[in-house]
């Protein structure tokens, strides 16, 4: 291991024992990790907060095997150690990084395959709200749908973390994107933010607003963060030969589809989760999005929508905060 600074023996984090409310957020006296071959070491400036973050925390989402039990996916930072294998020119490199887990404390490992540099365009909190939500739409949206300029796109929970992500994309890429929302207010904030509709689906049925919208063409694509009695209904919005990415399933695991209309019109059912994939994989996403998005970073023409910030020690306020679901983008804990 080489190192940049003389390390302190011990860090704050927030790592829970045992699953329950946010109360169990308190920070705690942890190692700081030392780098292992292929990883770097980052002080850690900003972690975004992420809904797996509240499902891990609540029990309801296994870590993969050598997961840091410490909280926190994405995180922005400098690289203060690097371990073997890897070039010592990284030292001192202000970079934003994927994790399997770790980022809620003062000091992260993480794949030098998954780190990107934080150009001047970005603060440290920006930069550390980008790589969750980048990674998962760029692989789903635009990888695993297929989703390309002129396709109509239509994104649930437009004003979330991802949905504000995919608006943004969207608006790069040449999509027409349609969002769904929950108020009146994250409708007028979807809009600002570029979407070209959103649909409020507590006052309307986004399957006639979506039928309506495309004069019954329907849509290319559909990313789904919801699942359950959704997909069916996601499944009328598609055209002929639609893809249909499952990322989450905030409303059950579990769907009844018509096989045959599937079969009629050439629909494609796919999905996936990003945290258990491999460091192999990560590391070529992030090639991939160094090649086509960072440049658009670079030149300021792509920041992540930030809600708010937290200090570290607030971290519990922060997941109440996702989980009252009043929040537009991205919630992110500093570091003091």
């Amino acid at each position: 291991m080489t190192l940049s600074e003389t390390m302190p023996d011990a860090m704050w984090a927030i790592d829970p024992e045992g699953a329950g409310g946010p109360e169990l957020l308190v920070p705690v006296r942890r190692p700081v990790p030392a780098p292992e071959p292929g990883e770097v070491l980052l002080r850690v400036a900003a972690a975004g907060v992420n809904r797996p973050d509240v499902m891990q925390r609540k029990g309801l989402y296994p870590m993969p095997p050598g997961a840091p039990s410490i909280l926190g996916l994405e995180v922005a930072g400098e690289i203060v150690a690097v371990g073997e294998g890897v070039d010592e020119v990284m030292l001192g490199q202000p970079v934003c990084a994927l994790l399997a887990g770790g980022g809620y404390a003062e000091y992260a490992a993480a794949p030098a395959g998954q780190c990107l540099p934080v150009p001047h365009a970005l603060t440290m909190i920006e930069a550390a709200a980008l790589p969750e939500t980048l990674f998962t739409v760029w692989t789903n949206l635009f990888e695993r749908a297929y989703a390309s300029e002129g396709d109509t796109v239509l994104v649930h929970g437009g004003t979330s973390g991802i949905g504000t992500m995919a608006i943004l994309l969207g608006g790069l890429f040449g999509l027409t994107t349609i969002v769904t929302v929950g108020s009146e207010a994250k409708r007028e904030a979807a809009l600002a933010l570029g979407a070209d509709h959103a649909i409020n689906y507590k006052t309307a049925d986004f399957v006639e607003e979506v039928r309506r919208i495309t004069d019954g063409a329907g849509v290319a694509a559909v990313l789904d963060m919801v699942g359950g009695d959704y997909v069916p209904r996601n499944l009328k919005c598609l055209a002929e030969d639609g893809r249909h990415v499952s990322i989450a399933v905030q409303r059950g695991a579990e769907a009844s589809v018509p096989l045959f209309e599937i079969m009629r019109r050439r629909l494609t059912l796919t999905g996936s989760t990003l945290r258990p994939r491999d460091g192999q994989f990560k590391a070529l996403v992030a090639d991939e999005l160094q090649a086509n998005v960072w440049p658009h970073v670079e030149a300021g023409r792509l920041k992540p929508v930030i809600d708010r910030t937290f200090p570290l020690a607030e971290a519990a306020d922060a997941h109440r905060w996702m989980e009252a679901g009043d929040h537009v983008g991205k919630i992110v804990l500093t570091m003091g």
